[in-house]
């Protein structure tokens, strides 16, 4: 397949740095490649240099003719004065777009559906969306407009779980086309493996090129660093014997050593497992003993939102656990009850004698104190040293293994950048010695490289462990249990992964459409009133009670929707029990005569509401 875009020994110096040093690449049709490298080692500039934004020193970038380029920046660009609907859809008519199912797909997929209900609805002004909405409507309006080659800076970032997922099968299943192509910088792991056909590594002025996602990546660096090391070795030992033939003349006869050279997979099969999970549960219950925090009966409320509803959560010593929902479900707030930072509305907490609780937030206010001091000084003020590994580590080793080496470390905290703020944070969090630790969206603004050195630290450090985040790879790579927040007020178990929980919220979205469509025939049979569909005819009051009233109902719905699945489950379970059987149907009658109540006051309350 011939080039979309070629580089052909392009060099670009900034300031005193070589970003790019006589760099060779090529995209061609249906490419799907994902950059990965250090924080500031020059993927954003690459995919500047690549749009044409960012001319270089030498060297030359060529383009087919009728190449169009889209551009997902990190810089926000959006006019604060449009409305959602003209950000995203532009000057398209309504019969236009509304009819392209591929437009459809991306409006459901990343903002609400057609009438952009997560946004406050298609006339909504962008200026005070957040940021994190601002940018699903620029990945949103890139899609629709589907450019000949795709270049995205960090496209996952303010996508849970569910979003990701969607995303990565849009690129791969609509956006593969012989004529078409994606560069993508993310640090988002499991991405990198669902989209990727090459992945490029962004290091010292050069972009290496591999075969495949983050997996062979990682398998083929690992197989070019033993080569490497394996020729550097045998370039040491001629240098050896070299210097000997000088000092004692003729050189005495030497068995040359022989290498096996192996495949990348057999390199890591013979790893041992990244963390002793019995032996750090042994250690965290002599740290914990057996209470750590439980959640009795517990209910949160947020404003009129209800996070928890009478749900008990006992954590373990030494329990590792993830913790995914769609963004808004109540992740962050249930960390700060389980901190004890939100109070319970009802139920107690309690908490074990000897918890020691870290908790590191999405926040980095905490370092303001600090702008003055130096990394190390920001590190010892905590502690000096700390165990890790069953080991006593000094501050400057620890930060070391975090990315600070010798002169970054006196480097002062106002100078560093987002993501070695987080590093700081994490590292001042474990040098308090914590056996409880609360991580809220760690992989906020961290590399690849960051990533893996970070869980590489926690696997030795022995306690009990909660991690939120949408990042799907480090979620299984650190955690050993999974729950979600569905949005219902329950804590849902996730025996089958992240997998379970994409599964259970297609069925959620399934049975929202299946009652929605009930609900319009019943609409549909009903005489219309003469205020039917007249906002004007109720107050704002009203209108507020209505929505209340909307949100009440469906979490009702979604309880009894997954009291019915549990009674089939038990009906199938009791087959050749007719008195259980009976009992059961009793049951399930019970529930279907709930819901058509429910779904006659969610029609009344959706009346008023709209």
């Amino acid at each position: 397949m011939a080039n979309l875009l070629s580089a052909e020994r392009i060099s670009l110096m900034l300031g005193t740095r070589h970003i790019l040093d006589e760099v060779s690449l090529g995209i061609g049709g249906g490419d799907r490649i994902g950059v990965v490298g250090r924080n500031g080692g020059g993927k954003s500039t690459l995919l500047r240099v690549l749009q044409g934004d960012q001319a270089v020193d030498s060297g030359r970038v060529t383009r087919v003719g009728s190449l169009t380029i889209g551009v997902l920046s990190q810089v926000d660009t959006l006019p604060a004065g449009a409305t959602v609907a003209d950000a995203v859809l532009g000057d398209r008519a309504e019969h236009e777009w509304a009819g392209d199912s591929r437009i459809r797909d991306v409006l459901n997929g990343l903002l609400g559906g057609l009438e952009f209900a997560g946004l406050g609805g298609p006339d909504a002004v962008v200026g005070p969306l957040s940021g994190g909405e601002r940018r699903r409507i620029s990945l949103a309006r890139l899609l629709i407009d589907d450019p000949d080659l795709l270049l995205l800076d960090e496209p996952t970032n303010h996508l849970d779980v569910e979003g990701v997922q969607w995303l990565a099968d849009f690129l791969v299943q609509r956006r593969t086309r012989p004529d078409s192509a994606v560069v993508t910088i993310t640090h988002d792991r499991w991405f990198l493996d669902a989209i990727s056909t090459f992945t490029w590594e962004v290091i010292q002025g050069r972009v290496e090129s591999y075969e495949g996602g983050y997996a062979a990546y990682v398998l083929a660096k690992a197989e070019r660093t033993r080569v490497a090391a394996v020729t550097q070795e045998r370039q040491d030992n001629l240098l050896r014997k070299e210097l000997a033939w000088l000092q004692r003349g003729a050189p005495a006869r030497t068995s040359k050593p022989k290498f096996r050279i192996e495949a990348a997979n057999q390199l890591i099969e013979r790893e041992p497992p990244p963390r002793d999970d019995v032996a750090l549960a042994r250690f965290a219950t002599t740290r914990l003993g057996k209470d750590v925090i439980d959640l009795l009966d517990a209910t949160v409320q947020l404003g009129d939102r209800t996070i928890l509803d009478k749900q008990t959560w006992r954590l373990a010593p030494g329990e590792r656990t993830g913790i995914v929902g769609v963004n808004g479900a109540g992740k962050s707030t249930l960390l700060r009850a389980i901190s004890g930072e939100v109070p319970l509305s009802a139920g107690k907490r309690k908490v074990g004698k000897t918890v020691e609780l870290a908790y590191l937030s999405q926040e980095v206010r905490e370092l303001e104190r600090l702008l003055g001091m130096s990394v190390i000084d920001a590190i010892t003020e905590v502690r000096s040293f700390t165990m890790l590994d069953g080991k006593e580590i000094s501050a400057s080793q620890l930060a070391k293994r975090l990315g600070f080496d010798g002169p970054r470390q006196q480097v002062r905290v106002s100078a560093l950048s987002g993501g070695e703020r987080r590093r700081l944070q994490l590292l001042r969090l474990l040098m308090q010695e914590p056996n409880v630790l609360l991580l809220d969206e760690p992989t906020n603004d961290l590399d690849i490289e960051t990533l893996t050195s970070m869980e590489d630290v926690l696997d030795g450090w022995a306690g009990t462990l909660l991690v939120v985040s949408h990042d799907r790879y480090l979620l299984e790579r650190m955690c050993d249990r999974q729950l979600a927040l569905m949005g219902d007020g329950q804590i849902r178990e996730l025996p089958g992964g992240v997998e379970q929980y994409l599964a259970l919220r297609h069925d959620q979205h399934q049975e929202v459409e299946r009652r929605t469509a009930r609900t319009s025939k019943a609409a549909a049979a009903q005489p219309p009133s003469p205020a039917a569909g007249d906002p004007s005819s109720y107050s704002p009051a009203q209108q507020r009670e209505a929505r209340k009233e909307l949100a009440r109902v469906e979490r009702a719905l979604a309880r009894l929707t997954e009291r019915e699945k549990r009674l089939h489950d038990q009906m199938l379970d009791a087959a050749t029990d007719h008195e259980q059987t009976t009992s059961l149907s009793g049951q399930l009658r019970e529930v279907h005569d709930e819901k058509e109540r429910l779904e006659l006051a969610w029609l009344e309350a959706a009346e008023i509401a709209d």
